[in-house]
């Protein structure tokens, strides 16, 4: 068995990455209205709108992140929203989710932010304890919401 690698996400990886994005969203009981042609659009336009990175055995692709640009203009700050963070049912367990935060984490600062957030469910406190566990403090507002601070 190959070993898992973090990635950013290539043009073949997107219809794996689009059912991902699907099974994310019936999981919040969502209906996903992405398209083939929107993802393309977003992730590997001529102006990516995110950035996306994958986690892959071999060709077989394991989970994925979604990170979208924020920014604190009148401080001249740049932040990251790590909008989606999903591993496959049959490659939970292995560390995936603080591989993928880790690696995301590290395309943000490498594209000069210095801050991150990322949201979660209510009910969802393994998410909230994973975040926790990887640096992230709660933030006081609507729902459950974290940033780490870089520095």
């Amino acid at each position: 068995m190959s070993s898992i690698t973090i990635r950013p996400v290539a043009a073949p990886d997107l219809p794996a990455v689009l059912e991902m994005i699907k099974g994310l969203a019936a999981h919040h009981e969502d209906t996903a209205a992405v398209t083939l042609s929107t993802l393309e659009r977003d992730v590997m336009g001529a102006a990516p709108w995110l950035t996306v990175l994958v986690a892959a055995q071999g060709k077989v692709l394991l989970g994925y992140t979604a990170l979208c640009p924020m920014a604190q203009l009148q401080f001249g700050v740049r932040g990251m929203d790590l909008h989606h963070l999903f591993v496959s049912p049959q490659a939970r367990g292995l560390g995936l989710s603080k591989q993928l935060i880790d690696a995301s984490i590290a395309a943000a600062k490498d594209q000069g932010c210095r801050y991150m957030t990322v949201g979660t469910h209510p009910d969802n406190v393994t998410a909230q304890g994973i975040y926790l566990a990887a640096g992230f403090e709660p933030l006081d507002g609507i729902g459950p919401r974290f940033r780490i601070k870089f520095d």
